[in-house]
C-alpha cells in the first residue's frame, strides 16, 4: 500500500479522493431515478429512456466547451458556476416529471439539467495529471485509485436510489442527488488541488479541433463509445430484467443489482493500481469487459445475474484505468481538461444512445437478453480499434511504444 500512501500525501489529494467521489454520486443516481420516476408516471420505459438520453446528450454536448474554458481560466471557477446552477435545473426536472407535464417540457428540463452538470470527472482527472507532473511513476497509481473509487459512484448511487424508492419515491432520490452535487462540487472547487491550478508555461490555448488532432486520441474515443453504449444499455437492461424476473419490489431490486455491479470493479481496480502495468493492452481488457456483459444473457434468475455482475465487474476498472492513463500520456497538458471532457462527452453520448436503443429493445418480450448481448457487442467493436500502449511524453508530442 506504499504506492497508495504516496498518492494520499500529494497536496489536496484527500479532497480529490474522498469528496471528489462523494460529489459525483449523482452520476450513479440521476439516470436511474429519472428513469424510474418517468416510467412510474407514464407506465412505459420508452419515454423515460428518451428523457434520460436527452439529459445525457445535453451534458455531452456542453462538456467540450466547458472543458476548453477550464483549460483557459482554471477548473475551480467553472465548477462553482455549474455547481450552483445544476441543482436548480434538476429540481425543475423533478417538478416537470412529477406533474406529468407535456413531454417537450420534460425534455427541455432535461436539457437544462444536462448542460449545467459540473465537469467534475474531467476536472479531477486533469488535476491528478497536474499533481503528478514531476512524479510520473505515481500517476498510474493515482488514476487507478481515482478509477476504483469512482466505481463506488455506481455501487452507492443506485443503492441510494433503491433506498429512496423503497422508503419514499424516485423524486426523493433526484432531490438527494441535487443536494449532494451542490455541496460536493463546491468543496472540491475550493480544495487545495483545484485552487493551485496554474496554466502550463509555453503552451497556447487549444484551438480548432484541439486534442482531436493528437494521434491515437480519436481511436481512444471509439473505445469510450463502445463502453459508454454498453454501460448505458446495461443500466436499462438490468432494471428491465428485474421487472421481468423479480415479483417483490422489482424497482428496488434493479437498483441493488446495478449497485453490486461496481463491487467487483472497485476491488479489481485497487489490486490493478498496485501492479506493474507496462505495455498492458487496452484491447484485451476491453475483450474481457465484452465477454462479461454478453454472459449476462445466459443468467436464469436475479441471484445468478447478481453474481455474474459482481464477477464480470472486475474487468471494468482495469480497462478504464488504462484508458484514462493513455489520455494523460498522449495529450499535452494544455489540453487535458478538454481531452477528458471529450472522453466524458463521447461516453455520455454513447450511454444515451445505449439507453435509447435498449429502451426500445426491453419493451419487447425477452428484450433484456438481447440487450445484454448488444452491450457486449458494442464493447467488442471498440476493442477492435483500440490504440497500442503509449509512453508518457509529458508536454511533448506523443510517441507510440
Amino acid at each position: 500500500m506504499r504506492q497508495y500512501m504516496s498518492v494520499w500525501r500529494l497536496p489536496g489529494a484527500p479532497v480529490l479522493l474522498v469528496v471528489g467521489v462523494f460529489a459525483r454520486l449523482g452520476i450513479g443516481m440521476v439516470s436511474l431515478a429519472l428513469l424510474l420516476l418517468l416510467q412510474q408516471t407514464h407506465g412505459r420505459y420508452t419515454q423515460a429512456a428518451l428523457a434520460c438520453s436527452v439529459y445525457a446528450i445535453a451534458s455531452a454536448a456542453a462538456s467540450p466547451i466547458v472543458g476548453r474554458l477550464a483549460d483557459r481560466i482554471g477548473p475551480a471557477p467553472v465548477l462553482v458556476a455549474t455547481g450552483l446552477a445544476y441543482p436548480g435545473c434538476l429540481v425543475f426536472l423533478i417538478f416537470a416529471g412529477r406533474q406529468d407535464l407535456p413531454l417537450p417540457i420534460v425534455l427541455g428540463a432535461a436539457v437544462l439539467a444536462g448542460v449545467t452538470f459540473p465537469p467534475l470527472t474531467a476536472a479531477v482527472r486533469g488535476t491528478w495529471n497536474a499533481l503528478t507532473v514531476d512524479s510520473p511513476e505515481v500517476r498510474g497509481t493515482a488514476l487507478a485509485a481515482e478509477t476504483s473509487l469512482f466505481e463506488l459512484v455506481f455501487v452507492v448511487g443506485p443503492m441510494l436510489v433503491a433506498l429512496c424508492v423503497a422508503l419514499w419515491q424516485p423524486a426523493v432520490a433526484l432531490a438527494a442527488a441535487a443536494g449532494i452535487t451542490l455541496v460536493g462540487t463546491l468543496v472540491v472547487a475550493r480544495g487545495q488541488a483545484m485552487r493551485s491550478w496554474r496554466r502550463p508555461e509555453g503552451h497556447a490555448p487549444a484551438r480548432g479541433l484541439g486534442p482531436l488532432r493528437v494521434p491515437g486520441f480519436v481511436a481512444l474515443l471509439v473505445t469510450a463509445f463502445g463502453l459508454g453504449f454498453a454501460f448505458g444499455g446495461t443500466g436499462v437492461a438490468v432494471p428491465a430484467y428485474a421487472t421481468e424476473y423479480v415479483t417483490d419490489d422489482p424497482q428496488s431490486a434493479g437498483g441493488i443489482l446495478l449497485g453490486v455491479w461496481g463491487i467487483g470493479s472497485a476491488i479489481s481496480g485497487v489490486w490493478f493500481g498496485s501492479r506493474p502495468r507496462a505495455r498492458v493492452r487496452l484491447r484485451w481488457l476491453l475483450a474481457g469487459v465484452a465477454a462479461s456483459l454478453a454472459i449476462l444473457a445466459a443468467m436464469p434468475n436475479a441471484l445468478a445475474l447478481g453474481a455474474a455482475l459482481v464477477i464480470g465487474g472486475a474487468t471494468i476498472a482495469p480497462a478504464l484505468t488504462v484508458q484514462n492513463s493513455m489520455v494523460g500520456a498522449i495529450v499535452p497538458r494544455s489540453m487535458l481538461n478538454e481531452a477528458y471532457t471529450w472522453l466524458a462527452t463521447v461516453s455520455i453520448a454513447a450511454s444515451a444512445a445505449g439507453v435509447a436503443v435498449t429502451g426500445l429493445v426491453v419493451d419487447r418480450p425477452g428484450g433484456a437478453v438481447w440487450a445484454f448481448l448488444l452491450a457486449g457487442a458494442s464493447v467488442a467493436a471498440g476493442a477492435l480499434v483500440a490504440p497500442a500502449p503509449f509512453t508518457h511524453t509529458g508536454d511533448r508530442e506523443p510517441a507510440a511504444v
